[in-house]
């Protein structure tokens, strides 16, 4: 087999979560390039039928299901929806998520549930749904979980105060070593990005205060782009990354690295 027909996605089903803007958009982007069928999952329909539109004037085939995966009552819901429109489920892109700021001593109960209910839970339960009815009985699947450097370490003093979502991110890296040594077995790869800092929605609050600061400490001295996860996603969710599996890799202008 060639590289090229290594990463080749032609014919394969792909989901992606969170994925009407942003990360999930992006890697949506690259799986229908590569030859994918994409389903989006997010909350809001408008913003889903936007994404499909925008996937479909460059070749893509897309379709979107509007869903809160927060709520673990919807997965199920959603999981029927999707597996119906796809037919099977070859690659699984969790990339759904949120944060929230405050301080530890005072960071809200229900606010830190919202994080764990999206952040983690619903990852658990959509990746049980998927595997256990599409992916083990045809023994493949590509897993590919979006967690974040912030779920690798801490935060440097006077930057975030972020402990629900680095505690959730934290548990996706270790979820992401779990499931990869569980279901291996059943051919099924599972693999982890870690971003760090990149423009989207979700940080533009964050980054107007801190994005010298970020910039600085550096490597590369620069933020993410909408082109930076993509080669990634690829080989992860490909077969020139079948023997790669509870991998996690820092897609983050090496700031984990010093």
């Amino acid at each position: 087999m060639s590289l090229k027909q290594a990463l080749d996605l032609g014919g394969r089903k792909a989901i992606v979560t969170g994925g009407s803007r942003g990360l999930g958009l992006q890697i949506a982007e690259a799986l229908g390039e590569m030859g994918a069928e994409v389903l989006l999952a997010a909350r809001k329909q408008d913003e889903l039928d936007e994404a499909v539109a925008h996937l479909a004037k460059t070749g893509v085939k897309a379709h979107a299901v509007a869903a809160d995966l927060g709520k673990p009552e919807s997965v199920h819901a959603f999981a029927d929806a999707a597996l119906a429109k796809l037919g099977h489920c070859d690659i699984l892109v969790n990339n759904a998520g949120t944060t929230w700021g405050a301080p530890a001593a005072e960071h809200p109960l229900d606010a830190w549930q919202k994080l764990v209910n999206l952040n983690l839970t619903g990852v658990f339960l959509l990746t049980q749904e998927i595997g256990r009815r599409s992916m083990i009985p045809r023994r493949y699947g590509r897993i590919l979980i979006v967690a974040s450097i912030a779920g690798l370490r801490g935060n440097p003093p006077g930057t975030n105060h972020t402990i629900a979502y680095n505690t959730t991110k934290g548990g996706l890296v270790n979820f992401t070593r779990a499931l990869a040594g569980e279901w291996g077995e059943h051919g099924i790869t599972v693999n982890a990005l870690a971003p760090g800092f990149f423009p989207s929605k979700m940080t533009k609050t964050t980054l107007a205060s801190i994005e010298d600061r970020v910039k600085e400490r550096t490597p590369l001295h620069r933020l993410g782009d909408d082109e930076d996860l993509k080669g990634a996603a690829v080989l992860f969710c490909s077969n020139a990354g079948k023997h790669i599996t509870g991998q996690i890799l820092a897609v983050d202008g090496g700031v984990t690295a010093v």
